[in-house]
């Protein structure tokens, strides 16, 4: 049994999923942070691949990303969920499987933007070619480490998600990501606590405060004299300051906490800076992020009433 230490292990990520789900960007992506990138390997060769003999002390291998989907000859996702079983056991390697998934409708929307075949379909429409690959990938699916659907992702969602998790240079620890978006936009997919903000007074009804943001103090002061805001708002935060160490200590890596409100300009924006602030002042390192804080208020967003 090797001693190898955790920081000095061979760290493979095998990224796997769906056609036309993301995969060459998050490969992309992946090789922009410094990881040894391939794609399309024959996943049957990967023991061959993966380095096994004696590293120069001192030296951290970088880590690696392989590419595989189901256009890969002879392949068998149960061959390599068996493989992938017999790699985790060596103590040289962290292996992680990353599947990326996707709603079949927009998968067919992606093609026929493209103007592209779907491989297994032929003849056929792009959704039987979907249906199909969809269950030939099912095992590898279930058994995956990581699922990410790319359904609501733009390309630049994909690529934030991606640096979140894999940036070989995260550290140890967990990385807390605050962020506010509006629902009328959609749920932010990859968000571990959602917080919903609607319940707050709308600062879009007012005149000079909708073309503000949370980021304003006109706006901020609107909010505040809400008399919801201050006890959910310290409710919220005793909530997380509670849970967060717990997730630290269950070897939880990333969370990311949203708030949401109907634009994803006032009052998510606000709570999310305010939450922000009182997990610094707490010892944490949160990163900000505002989804819709660049969007443009728009009354047909936010509602035709005054909440």
């Amino acid at each position: 049994m090797s001693d190898e230490s955790p920081d000095r292990r061979q760290r493979v990520l095998l990224v796997t999923g769906l056609l036309g789900a993301g995969k060459t960007t998050a490969l992309k992506v992946l090789e922009d942070l410094g990881w040894e990138t391939i794609d399309n390997f024959p996943i049957r060769l990967l023991e061959r691949l993966i380095y096994s003999g004696d590293r120069p002390a001192g030296e951290t291998p970088v880590p690696l990303a392989i590419g595989f989907d189901s256009r890969t000859r002879g392949f068998d996702a149960h061959a390599v969920i068996e493989l992938v079983k017999r790699l985790v056991q060596r103590p040289d390697l962290e292996l992680t499987t990353l599947f990326l998934d996707c709603a079949g409708q927009e998968l067919e929307r992606r093609y026929n933007e493209t103007r592209r075949r779907h491989p297994l379909a032929g003849d056929m429409p792009a959704s039987q070619g979907i249906a199909a690959e969809r269950e030939l990938m099912e095992p590898l699916r279930r058994w995956a480490d990581l699922v990410v659907s790319t359904t609501d992702f733009s390309s630049n969602d994909l690529q934030q998600a991606m640096r979140q998790r894999f940036a070989p240079d995260s550290g140890p620890g967990m990385t807390v990501t605050v962020m506010s978006f509006g629902f009328a936009r959609g749920t932010p997919p990859l968000a571990d606590l959602v917080f919903d903000m609607r319940f707050l007074d709308n600062p879009h009804w007012d005149p000079q405060l909708k073309p503000m943001t949370g980021q304003d103090a006109p706006v901020a002061d609107y909010i505040r004299k809400d008399p919801a805001f201050e006890e959910a708002f310290t409710r919220i935060r005793d909530l997380l300051l509670l849970l967060l160490p717990r997730y630290k200590a269950q070897g939880k890596a990333y969370v990311t906490l949203a708030f949401g409100c109907t634009g994803g300009r006032h009052r998510s924006v606000f709570t999310a800076e305010q939450i922000a602030a009182a997990l610094r002042e707490a010892g944490f390192s949160p990163t900000l992020l505002h989804r819709n804080l660049g969007s443009r208020a728009a009354d047909l967003v936010e509602g035709g009433t005054s909440r």
